[in-house]
C-alpha cells in the first residue's frame, strides 16, 4: 500500500488513520525510522526488535568462551586469578 502524506513545517508527517489502525499504531507508540538510500521506512519498534536479537547473547557467550578459555593464551591469566 502507497499514500502519500505532506511533510508539516516542523518536519512532522501524519499517519493514515487506516494505517494506524491496521498496524496497531497508538498515540504515544515509538516507530524506528530507516533509512535506505533515499527510501524511509517506518516500523514499531516493539514489533521489529521483539526478539530480534535473542540470538546474540548466545553467539555471543561462545565467542567469549573460546577467547576466555583457550589455555594457550596466557595473557589472560593475570586477570582469571
Amino acid at each position: 500500500m502507497k499514500v502519500r502524506v505532506k511533510v508539516s513545517q516542523k518536519g512532522q508527517i501524519a499517519i493514515p488513520s487506516e494505517i494506524q489502525r491496521d498496524l496497531g499504531i497508538k498515540k504515544g507508540d515509538e516507530l524506528v525510522l530507516i533509512r535506505k538510500g533515499d527510501k524511509i521506512l517506518l516500523e514499531k519498534a516493539a514489533r521489529k526488535l521483539e526478539g530480534e536479537f535473542d540470538d546474540i547473547a548466545d553467539i555471543l557467550e561462545r565467542s567469549l568462551k573460546k577467547i576466555w578459555l583457550n589455555k594457550k593464551d596466557e595473557v589472560w591469566n593475570q586477570y582469571l586469578k
